[in-house]
Protein backbone atom coordinates (compact mmCIF):
# COMPACT_ATOMS: atom_id res chain seq x y z
CA UNK A 1 0.00 0.00 0.00
CA UNK A 2 1.35 3.41 -0.95
CA UNK A 3 2.57 5.60 1.85
CA UNK A 4 0.04 8.36 2.55
CA UNK A 5 2.83 10.91 2.53
CA UNK A 6 4.02 9.77 -0.91
CA UNK A 7 0.45 9.90 -2.19
CA UNK A 8 0.17 13.46 -0.89
CA UNK A 9 3.02 14.54 -3.18
CA UNK A 10 0.83 13.87 -6.24
CA UNK A 11 4.05 12.63 -7.77
CA UNK A 12 2.72 11.08 -11.00
CA UNK A 13 3.37 14.07 -13.28
CA UNK A 14 6.06 15.77 -11.24
CA UNK A 15 9.84 15.47 -11.42
CA UNK A 16 11.97 14.81 -8.35
CA UNK A 17 15.10 16.86 -7.66
CA UNK A 18 17.83 17.14 -5.04
CA UNK A 19 19.41 20.18 -6.72
CA UNK A 20 17.60 23.48 -6.16
CA UNK A 21 19.37 25.05 -9.13
CA UNK A 22 17.75 22.54 -11.50
CA UNK A 23 14.22 22.96 -10.15
CA UNK A 24 11.46 23.63 -12.67
CA UNK A 25 7.81 24.45 -12.08
CA UNK A 26 5.88 21.79 -10.10
CA UNK A 27 9.02 19.75 -9.30
CA UNK A 28 9.35 18.18 -5.85
CA UNK A 29 12.53 19.19 -3.99
CA UNK A 30 14.08 16.77 -1.51
CA UNK A 31 16.17 18.69 1.06
CA UNK A 32 18.94 16.16 1.69
CA UNK A 33 21.67 16.82 4.22
CA UNK A 34 25.09 16.59 2.59
CA UNK A 35 28.55 16.33 4.12
CA UNK A 36 29.06 20.07 4.45
CA UNK A 37 25.64 21.65 3.88
CA UNK A 38 21.99 20.97 4.56
CA UNK A 39 19.55 20.84 1.68
CA UNK A 40 17.22 22.93 3.84
CA UNK A 41 19.40 25.95 3.07
CA UNK A 42 18.09 25.77 -0.50
CA UNK A 43 14.40 25.17 0.19
CA UNK A 44 13.43 28.82 -0.37
CA UNK A 45 15.32 28.87 -3.68
CA UNK A 46 13.51 25.70 -4.78
CA UNK A 47 10.11 27.19 -3.93
CA UNK A 48 10.95 30.48 -5.65
CA UNK A 49 11.70 28.51 -8.83
CA UNK A 50 8.28 26.85 -8.71
CA UNK A 51 8.73 23.70 -6.65
CA UNK A 52 5.34 22.29 -5.66
CA UNK A 53 6.65 20.81 -2.43
CA UNK A 54 9.79 20.59 -0.29
CA UNK A 55 10.40 17.28 1.50
CA UNK A 56 12.38 17.96 4.66
CA UNK A 57 13.23 16.49 8.07
CA UNK A 58 12.67 19.91 9.69
CA UNK A 59 9.42 20.70 11.42
CA UNK A 60 8.14 23.59 9.28
CA UNK A 61 4.44 24.35 9.57
CA UNK A 62 3.76 25.43 6.03
CA UNK A 63 1.65 23.73 3.33
CA UNK A 64 4.64 23.83 0.95
CA UNK A 65 6.70 21.58 3.22
CA UNK A 66 6.30 17.86 3.93
CA UNK A 67 8.10 16.60 7.04
CA UNK A 68 9.55 13.07 7.07
CA UNK A 69 11.91 11.43 9.55
CA UNK A 70 14.57 10.41 6.98
CA UNK A 71 14.61 12.29 3.66
CA UNK A 72 17.04 9.87 1.96
CA UNK A 73 14.97 6.79 2.80
CA UNK A 74 11.74 8.56 1.87
CA UNK A 75 13.26 9.60 -1.48
CA UNK A 76 14.25 5.99 -2.23
CA UNK A 77 10.73 4.80 -1.42
CA UNK A 78 9.16 7.56 -3.53
CA UNK A 79 11.48 6.74 -6.46
CA UNK A 80 10.69 3.03 -6.20
CA UNK A 81 7.00 3.88 -6.63
CA UNK A 82 7.39 6.56 -9.32
CA UNK A 83 9.80 4.35 -11.33
CA UNK A 84 8.18 1.06 -10.35
CA UNK A 85 8.95 -0.97 -13.47
CA UNK A 86 12.55 -2.16 -13.38
CA UNK A 87 14.61 -5.04 -14.87
CA UNK A 88 13.78 -8.45 -13.39
CA UNK A 89 17.39 -9.37 -12.64
CA UNK A 90 19.38 -6.62 -10.89
CA UNK A 91 22.71 -7.59 -9.34
CA UNK A 92 24.73 -5.29 -7.04
CA UNK A 93 28.50 -5.62 -6.70
CA UNK A 94 30.29 -4.08 -3.73
CA UNK A 95 33.84 -4.23 -2.36
CA UNK A 96 36.88 -1.96 -2.26
CA UNK A 97 38.38 -3.02 -5.57
CA UNK A 98 37.16 -4.84 -8.68
CA UNK A 99 33.58 -3.54 -8.90
CA UNK A 100 33.98 -1.98 -12.34
CA UNK A 101 35.70 -5.04 -13.78
CA UNK A 102 33.02 -7.40 -12.45
CA UNK A 103 30.16 -5.28 -13.84
CA UNK A 104 31.96 -4.87 -17.17
CA UNK A 105 32.81 -8.58 -17.52
CA UNK A 106 29.18 -9.47 -16.71
CA UNK A 107 28.01 -7.12 -19.47
CA UNK A 108 30.53 -8.55 -21.94
CA UNK A 109 29.57 -12.18 -21.21
CA UNK A 110 25.83 -11.61 -21.70
CA UNK A 111 26.42 -9.30 -24.66
CA UNK A 112 28.51 -12.02 -26.34
CA UNK A 113 25.61 -14.42 -25.74
CA UNK A 114 23.24 -11.93 -27.44
CA UNK A 115 21.35 -11.39 -24.17
CA UNK A 116 20.29 -7.80 -23.47
CA UNK A 117 22.11 -6.52 -20.40
CA UNK A 118 23.60 -3.41 -18.85
CA UNK A 119 26.38 -2.36 -16.47
CA UNK A 120 26.09 0.75 -14.28
CA UNK A 121 29.02 2.23 -12.38
CA UNK A 122 32.26 4.18 -12.46
CA UNK A 123 32.64 3.57 -16.20
CA UNK A 124 29.12 4.90 -16.93
CA UNK A 125 26.12 2.96 -18.20
CA UNK A 126 26.76 0.37 -20.91
CA UNK A 127 23.79 -1.22 -22.69
CA UNK A 128 23.14 -2.62 -26.18
CA UNK A 129 26.64 -1.50 -27.28
CA UNK A 130 25.76 2.06 -26.23
CA UNK A 131 27.21 4.26 -23.52
CA UNK A 132 25.83 6.91 -21.16
CA UNK A 133 28.10 8.91 -18.86
CA UNK A 134 27.56 9.05 -15.08
CA UNK A 135 29.36 11.15 -12.47
CA UNK A 136 29.37 8.74 -9.54
CA UNK A 137 30.18 5.06 -9.01
CA UNK A 138 26.65 4.64 -7.68
CA UNK A 139 24.46 7.41 -9.16
CA UNK A 140 22.22 9.49 -6.90
CA UNK A 141 18.91 7.93 -5.81
CA UNK A 142 16.76 9.59 -8.45
CA UNK A 143 19.16 8.80 -11.29
CA UNK A 144 19.67 5.14 -10.38
CA UNK A 145 15.92 4.43 -10.08
CA UNK A 146 15.14 6.37 -13.24
CA UNK A 147 17.91 4.73 -15.28
CA UNK A 148 16.77 1.26 -14.21
CA UNK A 149 13.24 2.21 -15.28
CA UNK A 150 14.55 3.39 -18.69
CA UNK A 151 16.55 0.18 -19.16
CA UNK A 152 13.38 -1.81 -18.52
CA UNK A 153 11.61 0.22 -21.21
CA UNK A 154 14.44 -0.79 -23.58
CA UNK A 155 13.64 -4.45 -22.75
CA UNK A 156 16.82 -4.95 -20.77
CA UNK A 157 16.17 -7.38 -17.91
CA UNK A 158 19.73 -8.07 -16.70
CA UNK A 159 21.73 -5.35 -14.94
CA UNK A 160 24.87 -5.37 -12.83
CA UNK A 161 25.43 -2.14 -10.90
CA UNK A 162 28.26 -1.01 -8.67
CA UNK A 163 27.23 -0.44 -5.06
CA UNK A 164 29.71 1.97 -3.50
CA UNK A 165 30.01 2.35 0.26
CA UNK A 166 28.81 5.95 -0.08
CA UNK A 167 25.81 4.86 -2.15
CA UNK A 168 24.85 2.13 0.31
CA UNK A 169 25.34 4.33 3.38
CA UNK A 170 23.27 7.12 1.81
CA UNK A 171 20.37 4.76 1.00
CA UNK A 172 20.67 5.37 -2.76
CA UNK A 173 19.94 1.69 -3.45
CA UNK A 174 17.12 1.21 -0.96
CA UNK A 175 13.82 -0.18 -2.30
CA UNK A 176 15.44 -1.93 -5.27
CA UNK A 177 14.63 -5.61 -5.65
CA UNK A 178 18.08 -7.18 -6.03
CA UNK A 179 18.32 -10.78 -7.19
CA UNK A 180 21.96 -11.05 -6.07
CA UNK A 181 24.81 -9.28 -4.33
CA UNK A 182 28.53 -9.70 -5.03
CA UNK A 183 31.29 -8.97 -2.50
CA UNK A 184 34.74 -8.66 -4.10
CA UNK A 185 37.15 -7.75 -1.26
CA UNK A 186 37.71 -5.30 1.57
CA UNK A 187 40.73 -3.06 2.25
CA UNK A 188 41.36 0.54 3.31
CA UNK A 189 39.69 3.35 1.38
CA UNK A 190 37.30 6.28 1.91
CA UNK A 191 38.22 6.80 5.57
CA UNK A 192 37.82 10.54 4.99
CA UNK A 193 34.09 9.75 4.80
CA UNK A 194 33.60 6.65 6.97
CA UNK A 195 36.21 7.64 9.64
CA UNK A 196 37.19 4.04 10.45
CA UNK A 197 37.32 0.58 8.87
CA UNK A 198 34.42 -0.72 10.97
CA UNK A 199 32.04 1.92 9.59
CA UNK A 200 33.38 1.33 6.08
CA UNK A 201 32.79 -2.44 6.29
CA UNK A 202 29.30 -1.96 7.76
CA UNK A 203 28.42 0.27 4.80
CA UNK A 204 29.39 -2.58 2.45
CA UNK A 205 27.54 -5.19 4.53
CA UNK A 206 24.32 -3.11 4.35
CA UNK A 207 23.74 -4.77 0.96
CA UNK A 208 23.65 -8.23 2.56
CA UNK A 209 22.10 -7.30 5.91
CA UNK A 210 19.33 -5.05 4.61
CA UNK A 211 18.84 -5.01 0.85
CA UNK A 212 19.05 -8.64 -0.28
CA UNK A 213 15.86 -10.59 0.36
CA UNK A 214 15.25 -14.21 1.36
CA UNK A 215 16.17 -16.68 -1.43
CA UNK A 216 18.24 -14.11 -3.31
CA UNK A 217 21.91 -14.95 -4.01
CA UNK A 218 25.27 -13.86 -2.63
CA UNK A 219 28.37 -14.33 -4.78
CA UNK A 220 31.48 -14.46 -2.58
CA UNK A 221 35.18 -15.33 -2.79
CA UNK A 222 36.04 -18.05 -0.27
CA UNK A 223 39.61 -16.76 -0.02
CA UNK A 224 38.86 -13.33 1.47
CA UNK A 225 38.97 -12.76 5.27
CA UNK A 226 35.34 -11.57 5.28
CA UNK A 227 33.99 -14.83 3.80
CA UNK A 228 32.94 -16.43 7.10
CA UNK A 229 31.23 -13.22 8.27
CA UNK A 230 29.33 -12.95 4.98
CA UNK A 231 28.42 -16.64 5.13
CA UNK A 232 27.00 -16.16 8.63
CA UNK A 233 24.90 -13.16 7.54
CA UNK A 234 23.61 -15.00 4.47
CA UNK A 235 22.74 -18.18 6.36
CA UNK A 236 20.85 -16.17 8.98
CA UNK A 237 18.86 -14.30 6.33
CA UNK A 238 18.38 -17.39 4.10
CA UNK A 239 20.36 -15.93 1.22
CA UNK A 240 21.81 -18.59 -1.10
CA UNK A 241 25.58 -18.56 -1.56
CA UNK A 242 27.41 -19.12 -4.84
CA UNK A 243 31.11 -19.10 -3.99
CA UNK A 244 34.32 -19.14 -6.00
CA UNK A 245 38.01 -19.49 -5.18
CA UNK A 246 40.15 -22.29 -3.81
CA UNK A 247 37.16 -23.63 -1.77
CA UNK A 248 34.35 -22.44 -4.03
CA UNK A 249 31.09 -24.41 -4.10
CA UNK A 250 30.34 -23.35 -7.69
CA UNK A 251 33.67 -22.38 -9.26
CA UNK A 252 36.82 -23.88 -7.79
CA UNK A 253 40.23 -22.81 -9.05
CA UNK A 254 42.47 -25.82 -9.74
CA UNK A 255 45.52 -24.24 -11.41
CA UNK A 256 46.72 -20.92 -12.80
CA UNK A 257 49.59 -19.91 -15.14
CA UNK A 258 50.77 -16.68 -16.79
CA UNK A 259 51.36 -16.75 -20.56
CA UNK A 260 52.72 -13.29 -21.43
CA UNK A 261 49.72 -10.96 -21.63
CA UNK A 262 47.38 -13.95 -21.24
CA UNK A 263 46.52 -16.25 -18.34
CA UNK A 264 45.69 -19.94 -18.39
CA UNK A 265 43.40 -21.35 -15.71
CA UNK A 266 41.91 -24.72 -14.91
CA UNK A 267 38.63 -24.69 -13.00
CA UNK A 268 35.88 -26.91 -11.71
CA UNK A 269 32.60 -25.21 -12.65
CA UNK A 270 29.67 -27.19 -11.22
CA UNK A 271 31.60 -30.46 -11.27
CA UNK A 272 32.87 -30.09 -14.82
CA UNK A 273 36.55 -29.34 -15.57
CA UNK A 274 37.43 -26.50 -17.95
CA UNK A 275 40.79 -25.27 -19.27
CA UNK A 276 40.57 -21.58 -20.18
CA UNK A 277 42.91 -18.97 -21.66
CA UNK A 278 41.98 -15.31 -21.16
CA UNK A 279 43.51 -12.11 -22.45
CA UNK A 280 43.79 -10.38 -19.07
CA UNK A 281 46.66 -8.87 -17.10
CA UNK A 282 46.62 -9.37 -13.32
CA UNK A 283 45.84 -12.53 -11.36
CA UNK A 284 43.15 -10.69 -9.34
CA UNK A 285 41.26 -10.16 -12.59
CA UNK A 286 40.61 -13.90 -12.59
CA UNK A 287 38.64 -13.50 -9.34
CA UNK A 288 36.68 -10.60 -10.89
CA UNK A 289 35.96 -12.81 -13.89
CA UNK A 290 34.70 -15.66 -11.66
CA UNK A 291 32.28 -13.27 -9.92
CA UNK A 292 30.96 -12.10 -13.30
CA UNK A 293 30.62 -15.71 -14.52
CA UNK A 294 28.49 -16.62 -11.50
CA UNK A 295 26.37 -13.51 -11.95
CA UNK A 296 25.87 -14.54 -15.59
CA UNK A 297 25.00 -18.07 -14.47
CA UNK A 298 21.95 -16.66 -12.67
CA UNK A 299 20.67 -15.56 -16.10
CA UNK A 300 21.77 -18.49 -18.22
CA UNK A 301 22.14 -21.77 -16.34
CA UNK A 302 24.64 -23.09 -18.86
CA UNK A 303 28.35 -23.14 -17.85
CA UNK A 304 29.44 -24.30 -21.33
CA UNK A 305 27.98 -21.22 -23.02
CA UNK A 306 29.53 -18.90 -20.44
CA UNK A 307 32.96 -20.52 -20.85
CA UNK A 308 32.77 -20.16 -24.65
CA UNK A 309 32.46 -16.35 -24.35
CA UNK A 310 35.65 -15.92 -22.30
CA UNK A 311 37.96 -16.02 -25.31
CA UNK A 312 36.46 -12.63 -26.29
CA UNK A 313 36.73 -10.99 -22.85
CA UNK A 314 38.67 -7.72 -22.81
CA UNK A 315 39.87 -5.70 -19.87
CA UNK A 316 37.67 -2.80 -18.76
CA UNK A 317 39.03 0.67 -19.55
CA UNK A 318 41.82 1.61 -17.14
CA UNK A 319 41.77 -1.75 -15.32
CA UNK A 320 45.18 -3.37 -15.81
CA UNK A 321 44.98 -2.07 -19.36
CA UNK A 322 47.88 -2.82 -21.70
CA UNK A 323 48.53 0.36 -23.68
CA UNK A 324 51.71 -0.53 -25.54
CA UNK A 325 55.32 -1.51 -25.17
CA UNK A 326 58.83 -0.13 -25.50
CA UNK A 327 60.70 -2.91 -27.25
CA UNK A 328 60.08 -5.83 -24.87
CA UNK A 329 58.76 -3.74 -21.97
CA UNK A 330 54.99 -3.46 -21.43
CA UNK A 331 53.25 -0.29 -20.27
CA UNK A 332 50.08 -0.82 -18.21
CA UNK A 333 47.50 1.70 -16.94
CA UNK A 334 45.51 0.81 -13.84
CA UNK A 335 43.03 2.57 -11.55
CA UNK A 336 44.89 1.33 -8.43
CA UNK A 337 44.32 4.16 -5.95
CA UNK A 338 44.29 2.28 -2.64
CA UNK A 339 47.21 0.67 -0.77
CA UNK A 340 45.95 -2.86 -1.43
CA UNK A 341 45.21 -2.23 -5.11
CA UNK A 342 48.67 -0.70 -5.69
CA UNK A 343 50.34 -3.62 -3.91
CA UNK A 344 48.42 -6.23 -5.89
CA UNK A 345 49.06 -4.45 -9.20
CA UNK A 346 52.82 -4.27 -8.58
CA UNK A 347 52.98 -7.88 -7.37
CA UNK A 348 50.94 -9.36 -10.21
CA UNK A 349 52.87 -7.47 -12.92
CA UNK A 350 56.13 -8.78 -11.44
CA UNK A 351 54.77 -12.36 -11.61
CA UNK A 352 53.07 -12.11 -14.99
CA UNK A 353 55.98 -10.63 -16.94
CA UNK A 354 58.77 -11.97 -14.70
CA UNK A 355 60.31 -8.50 -14.58
CA UNK A 356 60.81 -5.63 -12.16
CA UNK A 357 58.13 -2.91 -12.20
CA UNK A 358 58.56 0.86 -12.43
CA UNK A 359 55.63 2.94 -11.23
CA UNK A 360 54.15 6.40 -11.81
CA UNK A 361 51.52 7.42 -9.26
CA UNK A 362 50.19 10.04 -6.85
CA UNK A 363 47.24 10.39 -4.46
CA UNK A 364 44.04 12.39 -4.76
CA UNK A 365 43.45 15.56 -2.75
CA UNK A 366 40.50 15.89 -0.41
CA UNK A 367 40.43 12.15 0.16
CA UNK A 368 41.69 9.64 2.74
CA UNK A 369 45.07 11.10 3.79
CA UNK A 370 45.98 8.03 5.82
CA UNK A 371 46.70 5.96 2.74
CA UNK A 372 49.36 8.28 1.27
CA UNK A 373 52.31 7.16 3.41
CA UNK A 374 51.13 3.53 3.11
CA UNK A 375 51.09 3.71 -0.69
CA UNK A 376 54.56 5.24 -0.67
CA UNK A 377 55.81 2.41 1.52
CA UNK A 378 54.25 -0.20 -0.78
CA UNK A 379 55.85 1.39 -3.85
CA UNK A 380 59.18 1.43 -2.03
CA UNK A 381 58.87 -2.29 -1.30
CA UNK A 382 57.57 -3.58 -4.61
CA UNK A 383 58.65 -1.12 -7.33
CA UNK A 384 62.01 -0.63 -9.00
CA UNK A 385 61.85 3.05 -10.02
CA UNK A 386 59.21 5.34 -8.46
CA UNK A 387 57.94 8.54 -10.06
CA UNK A 388 55.69 10.56 -7.74
CA UNK A 389 53.34 12.91 -9.54
CA UNK A 390 49.95 14.62 -9.40
CA UNK A 391 46.81 12.52 -9.37
CA UNK A 392 43.80 14.80 -8.76
CA UNK A 393 45.09 17.21 -6.07
CA UNK A 394 41.77 19.07 -6.23
CA UNK A 395 41.89 21.95 -3.71
CA UNK A 396 44.97 20.65 -1.84
CA UNK A 397 48.55 21.77 -2.31
CA UNK A 398 50.10 19.17 -4.68
CA UNK A 399 53.52 19.45 -3.03
CA UNK A 400 52.03 18.70 0.38
CA UNK A 401 50.37 15.52 -0.95
CA UNK A 402 53.61 14.34 -2.55
CA UNK A 403 55.59 14.98 0.63
CA UNK A 404 53.21 12.73 2.58
CA UNK A 405 53.68 9.92 0.03
CA UNK A 406 57.45 10.42 -0.13
CA UNK A 407 57.84 9.74 3.59
CA UNK A 408 57.19 6.12 2.67
CA UNK A 409 59.54 6.05 -0.35
CA UNK A 410 62.53 8.36 0.04
CA UNK A 411 64.21 6.99 -3.12
CA UNK A 412 61.41 8.26 -5.38
CA UNK A 413 61.68 10.99 -7.99
CA UNK A 414 59.17 13.87 -7.83
CA UNK A 415 57.73 15.29 -11.08
CA UNK A 416 54.48 17.13 -10.36
CA UNK A 417 53.53 17.43 -14.04
CA UNK A 418 51.94 14.02 -14.77
CA UNK A 419 52.64 14.21 -18.50
CA UNK A 420 56.35 14.84 -17.87
CA UNK A 421 56.45 12.06 -15.25
CA UNK A 422 55.06 9.56 -17.77
CA UNK A 423 57.46 10.82 -20.44
CA UNK A 424 60.49 10.32 -18.19
CA UNK A 425 59.30 6.92 -16.96
CA UNK A 426 58.92 5.67 -20.53
CA UNK A 427 62.26 7.18 -21.54
CA UNK A 428 64.01 5.42 -18.64
CA UNK A 429 62.16 2.11 -19.07
CA UNK A 430 64.59 -0.80 -19.49
CA UNK A 431 64.02 -4.22 -21.06
CA UNK A 432 64.06 -5.89 -17.65
CA UNK A 433 61.16 -3.75 -16.35
CA UNK A 434 57.44 -3.20 -16.86
CA UNK A 435 55.85 0.22 -16.31
CA UNK A 436 52.70 0.71 -14.24
CA UNK A 437 50.91 4.05 -14.47
CA UNK A 438 48.56 3.96 -11.51
CA UNK A 439 45.74 5.91 -9.90
CA UNK A 440 43.59 7.37 -12.64
CA UNK A 441 42.71 4.44 -14.87
CA UNK A 442 39.65 5.32 -16.97
CA UNK A 443 39.61 9.01 -15.97
CA UNK A 444 40.23 11.39 -18.87
CA UNK A 445 40.78 14.47 -16.72
CA UNK A 446 42.82 15.95 -13.90
CA UNK A 447 41.49 18.24 -11.17
CA UNK A 448 44.09 20.81 -10.07
CA UNK A 449 43.10 23.85 -7.97
CA UNK A 450 39.54 22.53 -8.33
CA UNK A 451 39.83 23.14 -12.09
CA UNK A 452 39.08 20.16 -14.34
CA UNK A 453 41.22 19.74 -17.45
CA UNK A 454 41.45 16.97 -20.04
CA UNK A 455 44.12 14.34 -19.38
CA UNK A 456 44.39 10.69 -20.37
CA UNK A 457 47.12 8.34 -19.11
CA UNK A 458 46.46 6.10 -22.11
CA UNK A 459 46.82 8.83 -24.75
CA UNK A 460 49.87 10.37 -23.13
CA UNK A 461 51.54 6.96 -22.81
CA UNK A 462 50.83 6.01 -26.43
CA UNK A 463 52.18 9.38 -27.62
CA UNK A 464 55.54 8.90 -25.89
CA UNK A 465 55.73 5.23 -26.87
CA UNK A 466 55.64 6.30 -30.53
Amino acid sequence: MLSKKIKSLKYQNRNFSINSKKIKKNDIFFAINGLTESGNLYSSEALSKGASKVVTSKNIKNKNYLKVSNVRKFLAEACSIKYKKKPNNIIAVTGTNGKSSVANFYYQILNNLKINSAAIGTLGINFKNKFKKTNLTTPDTITVHKELYLLKKKRIENVCLEASSHGLHQNRLDNINFSAGIFTNFTQDHLDYHKNLKNYLNAKLYLFKNLLKKNSFAIIDTDIPEYLLLKKICNKRKIKILSFGSRGNTIKLISHFFLGKRQAIKINFLNKIYNISVNLIGDFQIKNLFAAMLASYLTIKNPDKIINTLIKIKTATGRMQYVGNKKKSAVVVDYAHTPDALKKSLQTLTKQFNKKVDVVFGCGGGRDKGKRYKMGKIANQFASKIYLTNDNPRHENPTSIIKQIKKGCLRSKIILDRKMAIKLAIKNLKNDCTLLIAGKGHENYQIINDQKKYFSDQKVSKFFLK
